[in-house]
């Protein structure tokens, strides 16, 4: 019995657990939405910690127009609607980035067009990012079949870590108990 309790005091460290966390750049994608916005929160939170970056990334998804949208000539070219957007976002980006930079954070702006969870998954092996953190809006039923949930392919597509950050749930009013 003694040399059982000696084994076990003596077992070798899984090696698994040696392993050390490294974070050097957190990817985040923002859409602009309260859950992209707290998810920034997250990770300039965690970026500190570290001692690591942050870079925030708007996905400006393709416009596809048909033929006959295009014959109005009263619209704008898809062009300039394009050109429009990204301005507009590198605009909110740099004020996020600023505002954080100003609070001791480290934050790298971007901008890219393409099918977001691609995107997202592309740039982070390519900067490289050792984490992504992400706002999901935890749609479910038709919405979430119809529109589908970019957190989740990004979950299931990157080679890295995820980290998702949901708005806190609805939850209904208390009641007290008694009847009225």
């Amino acid at each position: 019995m003694e040399k059982n309790r000696a084994a076990r005091g003596k077992r070798r460290a899984n090696p698994a657990l040696k392993f050390r966390i490294t974070i050097q750049r957190i990817l985040v994608p923002i859409d602009f939405s309260i859950e992209s916005l707290k998810a920034l929160r997250y990770a300039t939170d965690l970026a500190t910690r570290f001692g690591a970056e942050v870079l925030a990334l708007h996905v400006i998804e393709p416009t596809y127009v048909g033929r006959a949208a295009r014959s109005f000539s009263a619209q704008p070219s898809v062009a300039a609607y394009q050109d429009a957007e990204w301005r507009i976002a590198s605009a909110d980006l740099e004020l996020l980035a600023a505002e954080l930079n100003e609070e001791g954070s480290r934050v790298e702006t971007m901008v890219k067009r393409g099918v977001p969870a691609q995107v997202i998954v592309d740039t982070a092996k390519s900067t490289p990012a050792e984490l992504i953190v992400m706002g999901t809006h935890g749609r479910t039923g038709l919405p979430h079949m119809l529109i589908g949930s970019v957190a989740e392919r990004v979950v299931r597509l990157a080679s890295c870590p995820v980290l998702t950050v949901r708005r806190a749930p609805r939850t209904p009013p208390k009641t007290t108990g008694k009847a009225s």
